[in-house]
């Protein structure tokens, strides 16, 4: 008996060890959900004639990511025929010759890699490495964040620059009017974060 005793012991003990790793892998492992209604994502575009701002709207988004090795996954999506810039007539010519949205809807940027540490609370500068999917092409790009974390519910700040005829849209420049090739996205994120 004391020998079964003794054999059941050290099978649970291999058997403990054997989990910790995962279980101390889950733990690290977090969750970010944006929420649609708060998060904004603006654009901005200069030209000869004046400077062009506009917002898209937010379809979906979750991050996870590890702080611990770096891996990072999950989507955010973003709806391609929202963008609106105040003109009617622009917004037309945007959708239809530029971002062809009826055909691309979404803009998604997949996360695959953080660089830097989100703390459980307070202020955290990262950089979150992925792809950036649009207009039916795929490009890295590296989005640098502010995250502001408090019991639970955060907010994420960044902005970064797409030069959008990388992605093969065309460029609304004319004969007189001239459009930048660069467009400055600027991210206000805001949910939950989950282990």
């Amino acid at each position: 008996m004391l020998l079964t005793v003794r054999a059941l012991r050290r099978m649970f003990l291999l058997m403990v060890c054997g989990l910790l790793p995962a279980l101390l892998a889950q733990a690290q492992q977090k969750t970010f959900t944006l929420d649609p209604a708060q998060t904004k994502v603006n654009f901005t575009v200069d030209s000869t004639l004046h400077t062009v701002h506009g917002d898209f709207s937010l379809k979906r988004g979750s991050i996870q990511f590890d702080n611990a090795t770096g891996q990072a996954g999950g989507e955010i999506v973003v709806d391609a025929a929202s963008g609106q810039s105040g003109s009617d007539g622009r917004d037309k010519k945007m959708h239809k010759d530029i971002l062809e949205s009826p055909k691309y809807s979404d803009i998604v940027f997949t996360p695959q890699h953080i660089k830097g540490t989100v703390a459980a609370e307070g202020k955290s500068e990262i950089e979150i490495e992925g792809t950036l999917t649009m207009h039916g092409k795929s490009k890295p790009t590296t989005l640098p964040l502010e995250v502001q974390l408090q019991g639970g519910a955060g907010t994420a700040d960044g902005s970064f620059t797409v030069k959008y005829q990388e992605w093969g849209m065309k460029s609304p420049s004319t004969f007189i009017l001239r459009v930048s090739d660069k467009v400055e996205i600027h991210v206000h994120a805001a949910g939950q974060m989950a282990n």
